[in-house]
């Protein structure tokens, strides 16, 4: 299985002929391509696991000459997740070369370093990697998540294993016999069953968070170097890249629309095709409240996303036209621009095809697009207004997406009582900061830690990962991301909505059925159930995280610090 790297392509200058060298990252077991989500694989004592997470950062990329030079690219560093593609090198000198190296973690700079500095779609960018939770001030280099089984015992644990800090920084350098004269495909394959080997979960531990001399992580560091190979070298077979995206139907002279964030936001990747501009945004929150959206006239996007409610619905499930009720919490659409799929089970890859859908769903709106488009086409009211945001001032279902999307992007919330109080211009009380601590600390019994681990899949600026969990709630027929994706492996996980404004978005859960955030924190405090798709963040909390009343409700106390104006 190849997997797909989010790339910063580096470029060498070099006098003479030139060479393109392009990476390609497989995830094997012994020799075959790995089998993810699927517990079948056995460490030393017997114990059978799965991966259902291996990203990694790869950095510090440099090669060796037969003649013993060393050729560096300018810059290279990688984000390795769980599946699919390739990191370019760039143009190499052309000779012979006997040996690639590349650190695993990024140098102690840019560990330590401001990761909203870089750009949209750098691999050091929170938001493409997943990887910066604001623990301990820097990136996991590698997050190793799965089950594990004891041997003669049917039920699954979780473990996590999360290898980090510049003290664990590792080397890799692997021969290799490369005559870099055309362009050429380095396949680079990390073997899991190696990078495991002599570990054993119910003896080591199933967490590391790689303190020092945490034994899991002196271990893995010993693994690495033997746990990838070269599996293959191959010339040409260079992709051409992609074209550009173009901007669709941009009106003569558009008005760019000020997209400010505070310092310490990652930067989004914002649509290339449809960049933010004034005339677009107006339309969009004007057809946001247009109730001629919905067969009968009665409900608009802001019927179900309210702005007094952090733009959700405070109503355990929405009512669609005629009353019909669905079966899930409409999610809160604040800060929209950081991700990549929506809904609770990710069915939409876009935000412009995202607000369509809701139109046409008999449960809700139940209106046919085509009639929606005429209906705005008789409205005196749009005929302008679309004039102003496209160059061909059509009303069509693709303008109206396009306008939606604009707006959608737009709404933004960081100015909460703990941005404040990170930037010195608020205090939190004692029980705040003694939740933000248990929130941001790892709950690991072995090495004496005793944390509510939120940060896993909450953690970083954006107080969510934007993936998809089983968090330990199971509802019969609505499976989730499998209904979507098609994959067992997925089934009961739901979207990780952001914690930012989680006061104001009540009821919570898919299916809205808790009330308060009291009762958020003592489900995650209990016993999990078992369950195979159950997250290992939290499947690996056997018996619960038994936080006291006390701790439970500073939890409380700081998660409505989170609540912006």
């Amino acid at each position: 299985m190849i997997l797909r790297s989010v790339i910063l392509c580096a470029l060498l200058t070099s006098a003479g002929h030139a060479a393109r060298l392009e990476l390609d990252f497989l995830h094997e077991a012994g020799t075959k391509p790995l089998a993810r989500d699927s517990v079948r694989y056995r460490t030393t004592e017997g114990e059978t696991f799965s991966i259902t997470r291996l990203d990694s950062l790869a950095d510090g990329f440099f090669l060796t000459t037969r003649s013993g030079k060393t050729v560096t690219p300018v810059s290279a560093t990688a984000f390795v997740p769980s599946r699919g593609g390739s990191l370019s090198l760039g143009d190499l000198p052309a000779d012979e070369y006997t040996a690639i190296s590349f650190h695993i973690g990024p140098g102690p700079h840019a560990n330590h370093g401001d990761p909203a500095a870089h750009p949209a779609g750098h691999p050091l960018n929170p938001n493409v990697n997943g990887l910066h939770w604001d623990w301990q001030g820097g990136y996991i280099f590698m997050a190793i998540e799965g089950h594990w089984r004891a041997p003669g015992r049917r039920e699954h644990e979780g473990y996590a294993y999360h290898f980090a800090t510049d003290a664990y920084r590792t080397r890799v350098t692997l021969p290799v016999e490369m005559d870099l004269r055309d362009a050429t495909r380095l396949a680079v394959a990390l073997d899991v069953e190696k990078l495991l080997a002599g570990l054993s979960f119910s003896r080591d531990g199933a967490t590391t968070h790689s303190r020092p001399g945490d034994p899991v992580a002196d271990r893995i560091r010993e693994n690495l170097g033997d746990a990838f190979r070269i599996a293959a070298v191959t010339r040409g077979g260079i992709p051409k890249p992609a074209e550009p995206l173009v901007p669709i139907d941009l009106p003569a002279n558009p008005t760019p629309y000020a997209f400010r964030l505070p310092k310490d936001i990652p930067l989004p990747a914002l649509p290339l095709d449809n960049p933010l501009i004034e005339e677009r945004v107006k339309l969009g929150k004007v057809l946001f409240h247009e109730t001629s959206f919905s067969r009968d006239g009665s409900l608009s996007c802001a019927s179900c996303h309210q702005q007094e409610h952090a733009f959700s619905d405070p109503r355990r499930v929405s009512a669609g036209v005629g009353g019909r009720l669905g079966t899930r919490n409409s999610m809160p659409l604040a800060n929209l621009a950081w991700k990549e799929r929506f809904f609770w089970d990710g069915r939409a890859p876009s935000l412009r095809e995202q607000v369509v859908m809701p139109i046409e769903d008999h449960r809700e709106m139940d209106e046919a697009l085509d009639r929606v488009v005429r209906k705005l086409r008789d409205n005196p009211v749009y005929p302008p207004l679309f004039a102003a945001a496209f160059g061909s001032g059509e009303i069509t279902a693709e303008n109206i997406a396009l306008a939606m999307e604009n707006h959608l992007l737009t709404i933004t919330g960081f100015d909460s009582k703990f941005d404040r109080a990170r930037k010195g211009k608020e205090t939190l009380t004692s029980e705040e900061e003694r939740g933000m601590r248990l929130f941001f600390t790892e709950n690991e019994p072995r090495l004496g830690s005793y944390g509510a681990d939120c940060f896993h899949c909450h953690g970083g600026a954006m107080f969510t990962d934007h993936g998809f969990h089983h968090n330990g709630i199971e509802t019969g027929d609505d499976t989730g991301l499998e209904g979507s994706s098609g994959d067992p492996a997925d089934r009961f996980k739901f979207a990780t909505p952001s914690l930012r404004n989680v006061a104001l978005t009540a009821p919570y859960m898919h299916d809205g059925r808790f009330a308060t955030l009291e009762e958020v924190v003592a489900h995650y405090n209990q016993e999990p159930e078992p369950g195979e798709t159950l997250d290992p963040n939290i499947a690996k909390h056997r018996g619960g995280l038994n936080l006291p009343q006390a701790d439970q409700a500073a939890l409380v106390a700081f998660l409505k610090t989170l609540t912006s104006n």
